[in-house]
């Protein structure tokens, strides 16, 4: 295939899907319990130096309990794919856990306006980026969810962001038109949060779903966050509505409420008051400092963390607008 342009971004991440299949063909496939707390999962699943990528959309089921987890347990020189991320960048740039970064959308947070803070980081000189756009790096999953090198597409051609992304110009062996042609990603953990879950990892998530199904096929470890766990029957009764399979998990963690303060569809809203909160003490390091010792360092685990912020009264309430915007 004739190559006539090549972007300057590094590959961060595992791309050759023969190393990947080597690794597949040895993880254990069993139907077993893998039921964990998150921070055995974390421990376990997530080491210094590692590829990471979060599931959800935008400021939208996010794995926050996992992140959460990742700063306490003060992962280091983790590379990260900036996939349509907001909370979850704003977290682990926080903590300063990644050192490399797959960019399409980082440091906004939506309507909320950029954080500071993980402006500040991006900018320290600290991080070695690589450009992609979302759907570049949708792409590039799903690349490594169907086991090829790569996937072309006709977008990134013609812009900045493809000179800094690791894709290239190729022409097409068929047509002689140019297309862009995007490396397979394969993380080396990844943690998505669903809906619900039985015991074996069968997980089930309402509503969009974006990247997540070829993610969760393209982590070579998987950690899932739930809602709640149900009976293994029950996912029996209804296999169509399994959006992940069992074989692909290794961890599952029961954490209701596990992505506040962001959005779960049809469960609770956004907690807009303290995301506010947020982006108002990162404008200060010191601030922010003492509020991520009082709401990440300083606590045993995520729920307490939910009770420092409102408890079981604050998620009612969020619980109930969620509902109401959707009557």
């Amino acid at each position: 295939m004739d190559v006539v342009k090549r972007g300057s971004g590094p590959l961060f991440a595992g791309h050759d899907p023969d190393e990947a299949r080597a690794f597949f063909r040895e993880k254990d496939k069993a139907l077993a319990a893998k039921v964990m707390g998150v921070k055995e999962a974390v421990a376990t699943f997530i080491r210094d130096g590692d590829y990471i990528a979060t599931g959800g959309f935008g400021a939208t089921r996010i794995p926050s309990a996992v992140c959460h987890e990742i700063l306490r347990q003060r992962r280091r020189g983790l590379g990260f794919m900036g996939h349509t991320s907001t909370h979850d960048f704003q977290l682990l740039a926080a903590g300063e856990a990644f050192d490399r970064c797959d960019a399409a959308y980082i440091i906004g947070m939506e309507a909320r306006g950029l954080s500071p803070n993980a402006r500040r980081y991006m900018e320290s000189g600290k991080v070695k980026v690589s450009e992609n756009s979302n759907y570049s790096l949708a792409l590039r999953v799903r690349a490594a969810a169907m086991g090829v090198p790569f996937l072309v597409s006709r977008d990134l051609m013609g812009t900045d962001t493809l000179e800094k992304s690791p894709s290239c110009v190729v022409r097409c062996p068929f047509t002689g038109k140019m297309v862009a042609a995007h490396p397979a990603l394969y993380p080396d953990a990844a943690a998505i949060h669903v809906h619900e879950a039985d015991v074996y990892g069968n997980a089930r998530i309402r509503g969009i779903t974006i990247a997540d199904l070829d993610l969760a096929r393209a982590a070579k470890r998987l950690i899932v966050t739930t809602e709640r766990l149900i009976p293994a029957d029950e996912i029996r009764r209804e296999p169509h509505l399994t959006s992940i399979p069992y074989y692909l998990v290794d961890a599952v963690c029961e954490v209701p409420f596990g992505s506040y303060p962001v959005v779960m569809p049809y469960e609770y809203f956004s907690d807009e008051e303290h995301l506010l909160e947020w982006m108002r003490v990162e404008k200060d390091p010191a601030q922010l400092a003492r509020f991520l010792d009082d709401n990440i360092y300083g606590v045993e685990d995520f729920w307490q963390y939910v009770e420092r912020n409102g408890g079981l009264r604050k998620m009612t309430e969020l619980r109930r607008k969620e509902l109401l915007i959707r009557a």
